[in-house]
């Protein structure tokens, strides 16, 4: 018999945060969240709860943890679509139907009490958090923003009645095999037609004091209709801002603007820190830390975190000139290649940009839903 416990006492809630380190502890494709950033999802002060509300779940059988999962109201995304939803996340488990079914039933009891019709996911309380599961490349490093799962996960929420809704891919990208120079030519035809220039900053403080209102504005606007993403508070810019201090250069971001000194677009990448969080499982003990300021400062791959372009200008091509950055950065001394991250599978304006470079697209994420029933409702 499966036993569900709401994570309530500190015990519970460390058993809650050890759970997927202890299952992927010898997984060579598994990278954890930082743990310090995953403790603060039980602080009352957490930066999502003015928005959000949480509960989470362990799954015991005879007294031995056999998985866990978070339920998330993210009330911001529902007044933004007119939905009553309640999102999964942080869903973990041995590979057994009967662990699967208890902890989704606990979920979705939880939905219905809340009054939500519906259960998605694997959503986080927004898209700066990990999202989807991983339904192909089990056999690939995840990036530090992703999470990774075994191969078996996607049958154990299919059975639990829940259906695919939407799926992103991801690819790595190289240079192009041969450079003929031409999309920079069509990067500097464009900077001309339209009128833009390249946005100055000495360094990521300099850049946030210059262009974080710009910058958020813009992500607000371009990422409004994009599955999952909800309005940016001012929490949430302010631990952006601070991930961004951490671990950004300057020379990894593209900032172009108008005559009138408008963001039009940008693109930001990260050096990937996913092999120096590993091997401490997430803790930055001082071995950690040495490992993470060496990924900073000299990376070998970089992840693809953001690009947006201003609605006004889609269809107008400038996106080549953010693509003409990406490459100027992948032909840097050491640089392997760049990892997109998530990208929507009808998400073509994207998905063509990277036909300008040699893409090999090796995962392949799902979110799925579920509408639910309320029994009581029924039998009335």
């Amino acid at each position: 018999m499966i036993e569900i416990r709401e994570a309530l006492t500190g015990r519970e809630q460390r058993a809650f945060l050890n759970f997927p380190l202890k299952m992927y502890r010898d997984n060579p494709y598994f990278v954890p969240p930082l743990y310090s950033d995953e403790k603060k999802i039980f602080r009352h002060d957490y930066v999502y709860y003015d928005t959000c509300e949480a509960v989470y779940y362990n799954a015991y059988r005879d007294g031995v943890q056999v998985g866990r999962i978070s339920g998330i109201l993210q009330k911001a995304s529902n007044e933004k679509t007119g939905e009553k939803r309640v999102r999964f996340t942080r869903f973990d488990s041995i590979n057994d139907q009967e662990v699967a079914s208890a902890l989704f039933k606990a979920v979705e009891d939880w939905a219905l009490q809340k009054g939500m019709d519906t259960v998605c996911g694997p959503l986080g309380f927004s898209d700066l958090e990990r999202e989807g599961l991983l339904i192909e490349g089990f056999d690939q490093l995840a990036t530090f923003e992703e999470q990774y799962n075994a191969d078996y996960y996607g049958a154990l929420i299919e059975a639990c009645g829940y259906g695919k809704e939407v799926d992103w891919v991801e690819s790595q990208i190289y240079p192009p095999e041969k450079n003929d120079g031409k999309l920079e030519r069509m990067s500097e035809i464009l900077m001309k037609r339209y009128n833009l220039h390249m946005g100055p900053a000495k360094n990521i403080n300099d850049f946030i004091k210059r262009y974080g209102k710009g910058f958020f504005e813009l992500l607000d606007v371009g990422y409004k209709d994009i599955y999952g993403t909800v309005p940016f508070t001012d929490g949430m810019r302010k631990m952006m801002i601070s991930n961004f201090r951490l671990i950004v250069d300057i020379k990894h971001v593209a900032v172009i603007l108008n005559e009138k000194d408008e963001i039009v677009c940008l693109g930001i990448c990260f050096p990937s820190i996913a092999r120096a969080v590993q091997p401490s499982g997430g803790r930055l003990t001082p071995a950690a830390l040495i490992r993470l300021l060496k990924a900073i400062k000299k990376p070998e791959i970089l992840d693809l975190g953001l690009i947006c372009v201003n609605p006004a200008y889609l269809n107008t091509g400038i996106s080549a000139i953010i693509s003409a950055g990406l490459l100027r950065m992948l032909q840097e001394d050491g640089i392997k290649y760049a990892e997109t991250n998530l990208n929507l599978e009808n998400n073509y304006a994207i998905l063509n940009q990277w036909k300008r470079f040699k893409a090999v697209q090796h995962k392949r994420r799902r979110s799925y839903v579920k509408k639910l029933t309320n029994t009581e409702e029924t039998a009335q």
